[in-house]
């Protein structure tokens, strides 16, 4: 295990941290301790990491695994290592490095957001929340998560992960609420230290601690730092009797045949005939109607002469 895994080369504890006010805020200490040990060394984790190596992670790590992501980010920051490389390049390339990461309107968004960074901020990944807002694709949690990993700065970071082990310890519930919600945005905004080095490794702390130990499916309350102190466990593990979650599947949706008529175009380094997209998949009007929604959302573009290519 490493020891005090840095935020942009800093150590995990400010010497003047402030612990949160709330009757909550002793979660703070223990799940740094545990960070501290416990944190996996990812290469956007390191002190020598750049803020667009950050933000590129933060991109491919949205509803895709850890260990899917080290292979394809590694070759992403090898092939372009600042938005200036990226922009440079037509967005058809950025959707064929991202290869089988799943969706892939992800790798636009990247592009989009690498060329307003090369027009707006000099190339330079902005560091304030409000700019990091602006760019194309980037929302509020992608905005906090870059401020807060990429600079050390004191942001409410709000991911599946942070917002299980927050219903959890601090509300007793199994399973956060399926959207965000003033009164859980409060609770992590309390617990936040003052301190913004430690703060911003106090969220990705809770972050690791979710994915970890804290997991939608058998948690690992045995190994959790905070156990004594949860709330849900305390009560007994009661279990979520929320709104039905919706389960998602993947065999013969229209998501795997998008993406299989785009592995075909990814595949191929020019322009491809329809025939060789039509023998993909053999419902008509499903295949039809996945290719006009890759059109639509400019993943694909179709030539005058009936033939299919990247943009």
């Amino acid at each position: 295990m490493q020891s005090d895994p840095p935020i942009c080369g800093r150590a995990p504890y400010g010497d003047n941290a402030v612990m949160a006010t709330r009757p909550d805020g002793e979660l703070v200490g223990p799940i740094l301790d545990w960070y501290a040990d416990a944190a996996r060394d990812l290469p956007w984790r390191r002190p020598e990491a750049s803020a667009w190596s950050v933000m590129v992670s933060e991109l491919m790590l949205q509803q895709t695994p850890v260990s899917r992501v080290l292979p394809v980010h590694d070759a992403w920051l090898q092939r372009w290592p600042s938005p200036a490389a990226l922009a440079a390049e037509p967005s058809g390339e950025a959707v064929r490095a991202w290869g089988r990461l799943g969706y892939p309107r992800r790798a636009l968004r990247l592009h989009a957001a690498a060329r307003a960074i090369v027009e707006e901020h000099g190339g330079e990944v902005p560091s304030s929340y409000d700019e990091l807002l602006a760019l194309p694709g980037v929302g509020d949690y992608t905005a906090a998560a870059i401020a807060a990993f990429a600079y050390g700065r004191r942001q409410v970071v709000l991911d599946t992960n942070v917002r299980r082990v927050l219903a959890r310890a601090v509300s007793g519930n199994e399973l956060p609420a399926r959207s965000v919600t003033r009164a859980e945005r409060d609770v992590a905004a309390g617990l936040l230290p003052e301190d913004e080095p430690t703060a911003a490794t106090w969220s990705v702390a809770v972050m690791e601690l979710g994915a970890l130990v804290c997991t939608a499916d058998r948690p690992r309350c045995s190994d959790c730092p905070v156990v004594d102190l949860c709330a849900w466990h305390g009560a007994g593990r009661p279990a979520y009797d929320g709104p039905p979650r919706p389960v998602q599947t993947y065999a013969g949706t229209d998501r795997m045949v998008r993406g299989k008529l785009l592995a075909v175009l990814r595949d191929s380094h020019g322009s491809v005939a329809k025939g060789r997209l039509d023998v993909v998949w053999d419902d008509h009007d499903q295949r039809e109607r996945c290719l006009e929604s890759l059109l639509a959302d400019g993943l694909a573009t179709h030539d005058a002469d009936g033939r299919y290519r990247l943009p």
